[in-house]
């Protein structure tokens, strides 16, 4: 049904290849969640560059899937990063992000049985 995320940029991009969505989709499914742990790991230990390559990375993913929300969050955890910023600061944004991205992987999941 597609409430939390948005197929439009990844349909443009693949002049609606639907292999290729396929693969966009599966990809974001095994390998972004795995990313958020290391996001989270970072933010726990205040090991800055690890927090930040993994939001650094899943960034484009965010943006390619239509998640708005979840990516103007993820610009605020590379921000934090950059600033070196406490911990505390960070968590409920980081939280949200967490939560949508659950969401989303759900929902694919289930819409294109992954």
């Amino acid at each position: 049904m597609a409430l939390n995320y948005n197929l439009a940029k990844v349909y443009a991009l693949s002049d609606n290849d639907s292999e290729f969505v396929n693969q966009i989709l599966t990809l974001f499914v095994t390998e972004v969640p795995l990313d958020l742990i290391q996001i989270k790991l970072g933010i726990k230990t205040k090991d800055h560059k690890l927090a930040y390559s993994y939001a650094h990375k899943i960034k484009p993913s965010l943006d390619l899937l239509g998640m708005n929300v979840a990516f103007e969050e993820i610009l605020q955890i590379e921000a934090w990063t950059r600033a070196e910023g406490k911990r505390k600061e960070i968590k409920d944004t980081f939280d949200s992000v967490e939560s949508q991205i659950e969401k989303a992987v759900k929902e694919i999941s289930k819409d294109f049985s992954l």
